[in-house]
């Protein structure tokens, strides 16, 4: 449990075309409903974003607070409540993401890594595991979230799982 932060501006664009309906008068700002209609849609769609990964997370319950998200609920491992908070915090937009998630089967921590401009996974390998043909862990420790290991993108956060 804690904060982890992320680079706000990398990653999916999920809240694209969530953007309130820019006022008629520049020091206008939009009405209290509308704030909370667009605040209810991005959870929804951070909520649908981590469903259509197959993550079960019982009680699952989300909240936005500006540009952090909070999670709760109850995950069955520690890798699976890695890859949530990573696939939330993977967003554009959002800087960090308060984990309160409860793990029932506890097990060492990944580390958390965030791409650099010219990584690869085969460089991150060798840096963090000292072989760079161990770049395939890091591939399967990020899946579902990464479907190619050349497909990575600078600030980017992966999880780098303990060797076993």
């Amino acid at each position: 449990m804690g904060l982890f932060s992320f680079l706000k501006n990398a990653g999916s664009n999920l809240f694209k075309g969530t953007k309130p309906v820019a006022p008629a008068t520049p020091a206008a700002a939009p009405d209290l409903a509308t704030q909370i209609a667009l605040k209810n849609q991005k959870i929804q769609l951070l909520r649908e974003l981590v469903e259509s990964f197959g993550f079960e997370v019982k009680d699952l319950l989300l909240e936005l607070n500006d540009d952090t998200v909070i999670v709760n609920g109850e995950v069955e491992s520690q890798e699976q409540r890695e890859k949530v908070i990573l696939v939330l915090g993977n967003v554009d937009g959002i800087a960090a993401v308060d984990d309160r998630l409860e793990v029932v089967q506890s097990a060492p921590e990944a580390v958390f890594y965030e791409v650099q401009k010219g990584d690869t996974l085969s460089k991150i390998a060798k840096a963090q595991y000292g072989n760079a043909m161990k770049y395939p862990v890091i591939f399967e420790a990020n899946k579902p979230m990464l479907t190619d290991p050349d497909k990575i993108y600078p600030g980017q956060m992966l999880r780098i799982p303990p060797l076993a």
